[in-house]
């Protein structure tokens, strides 16, 4: 059997997953990064893409995250995420039209703060549809 890590991603909604794996590959800011178990310590912010979780020698679950904050111990990674979910579920229409969506509020955004939300989301929504390979 091989060794594994514990590995909790959390959303401001609810913890969703906490479970030991083999390797868990998170988007950072910098570049993906694998944690494995005896990772060295490490913080790094997480950019919108797929957390790959490996199991069994091989990717078992593909989740997206829409950025957020990681924290790798020895024993675990940690992802907390503005917003995560099972990339399984999303369709290609759907990627795209939350992609259409975001676009249409950053083209009517008024104000530097609601033009910077609204960037934002456009970030996320190009994405998820390159996860789903819309």
């Amino acid at each position: 059997m091989a060794e594994t890590t514990e590995f909790e991603l959390v959303s401001p909604a609810k913890l969703v997953m906490s479970e030991p794996v083999e390797m868990v590959v998170v988007p950072g800011v910098e570049g993906d990064f694998g944690a494995l178990p005896r990772h060295a310590p490490m913080l790094s912010t997480v950019r919108p893409g797929v957390v790959d979780i490996h199991k069994g020698g091989k990717v078992e679950t593909r989740l997206f995250v829409a950025g957020g904050f990681a924290e790798v111990t020895a024993e675990r990674c940690t992802v907390l995420a503005e917003e995560a979910f099972p990339l399984d579920g999303v369709t290609a229409e759907q990627a795209q039209a939350r992609l259409q969506s975001a676009r249409d509020d950053l083209a009517e955004a008024e104000g530097d703060g609601a033009k910077a939300r609204a960037a934002k989301a456009v970030t996320v929504a190009e994405a998820l549809v390159a996860a789903v390979g819309a």
